[in-house]
């Protein structure tokens, strides 16, 4: 295998849950030796957070701690801090998401790391940011990425329905790519200037960019309503669909002057093109709903498969509504090299959603476990065989 893009590329995951320690994992899939730092016993919070009520398998673990090597290390004692120290001293990249009181206390933030290391990118990530009264707060994607930036209100259904609740890791992955985005920025100017220094990112600023496009509205003085009901849509021809079978799809025919005539004869609707409530872009828009209407009709006549073949033959752009299992039983998936298998080929895991041509990404390796590679990390960074044992008397590794 020829040498991965980041080989020899030293990052520290000091961070918990989800944001920063995927951050690290992208480095990782490029090649680049990732030591988790987390504490001895049960190790980060996050190995304990399970999908299935009863199951013990991490699979969340799996996916944000794949390619890495466990230190389990009390930061809380003096000599945790020295190895820490020890370790930032060689590193190229340095990522956290503790809070910033916690920082301090551990002896961990940037005026700490930056001396014994010019070179080093310190990768800074936080819930609200390091400025204002809120600087200081925890946060999770739920609260700060999807709640407090109007996600979590502007994707109801309509009005009348309750704000929904998003997955876990669904702010925290595209934030995760913010920050990465940030790591390597700074990696680039480290090879212009030879400086390194601190990069900072956010849940609070990365949920704003994806509500950008209402936000930015907002911004030029423009209100935002809520979406209106889904028979009731601006566009009946962006809009989702049920089928026969009872299985949604959504349409996106923006070009409705060169696909509208092709789109209405593929449904048995052709007449529909002379019909003056449906001739104009402004008629159809004053007539979004009957339009609905006699789609929802037209659409509850056949199987999502007949209406699949149908939609691709005259190139109507639309995907269907897809449970996580058709997800991943989705050839489409594997060709785009979203799910890849780990290392042991019996398993697949989520790839990191970028590819560079010519640069292939090392092969998914399991997770660890708590404090697997304590004894290798640290010899890696000069303890002896008796420091190492001193250390562990000591209870300050595993």
């Amino acid at each position: 295998m020829t040498e991965s893009l980041f080989s020899g590329l030293k990052v520290i995951d000091c961070a918990s849950w989800i944001a920063g320690p995927a951050a690290a994992t992208m480095l990782s899939d490029f090649g680049a030796d990732v030591i988790k730092i987390e504490p001895p016993g049960a190790g980060d919070p996050w190995r304990a957070s399970q999908p299935i009520q009863g199951k013990t398998v991490d699979y969340y673990w799996q996916l944000t701690s794949r390619n890495k090597r466990s230190l389990a290390l009390d930061l809380k004692h003096v000599e945790g801090q020295a190895v820490l120290h020890r370790l930032a001293a060689s590193a190229d990249v340095f990522i956290t998401n503790f809070p910033l009181p916690v920082r301090d206390r551990l002896r961990m933030a940037p005026a700490d790391l930056l001396p014994l290391n010019p070179r080093l990118i310190y990768g800074s990530f936080t819930a609200y940011g390091e400025a204002g009264e809120e600087a200081a707060k925890t946060g999770f994607d739920s609260t700060a990425y999807w709640a407090r930036t109007g996600l979590m209100d502007i994707m109801r259904a309509d009005a009348e329905t309750v704000p929904v609740r998003s997955m876990p890791g669904m702010g925290d992955h595209p934030s995760a790519t913010g920050l990465y985005a940030a790591i390597v920025t700074a990696l680039y100017r480290r090879e212009k200037t030879g400086a390194g220094g601190v990069v900072r990112s956010s849940l609070l600023q990365n949920g704003l960019w994806a509500n950008g496009c209402a936000v930015q509205t907002r911004l030029f003085g423009e209100d935002v309503p809520l979406r209106p009901r889904r028979d009731d849509p601006p566009n009946a021809l962006a809009n989702h669909y049920r089928s026969r079978d009872g299985r949604w799809f959504i349409m996106a025919l923006f070009n409705e002057q060169r696909q509208l005539r092709s789109f209405l004869s593929a449904i048995g609707r052709a007449e529909l093109t002379d019909d003056p409530r449906f001739a104009t872009p402004a008629a159809r828009k004053q007539h979004a709903r009957e339009l609905v209407l006699i789609l929802d009709a037209v659409f509850a006549t056949r199987d999502l498969a007949d209406w699949r073949t149908t939609l691709d033959a005259v190139g109507v752009t639309f995907g269907i509504v897809a449970t996580v299992n058709e997800a991943l039983d989705d050839p489409q998936m594997r060709h785009a090299g979203a799910l890849v298998p780990f290392g042991d080929g019996q398993t697949l895991t989520v790839m990191t959603p970028f590819h560079i041509d010519g640069v292939e990404k090392v092969p998914a390796q399991r997770a660890p476990a708590v404090g697997q590679h304590d004894e290798p990390v640290l010899r890696e960074a000069g303890y002896s065989a008796d420091d190492i044992e001193r250390l562990r008397e000591l209870g300050v590794v595993a």
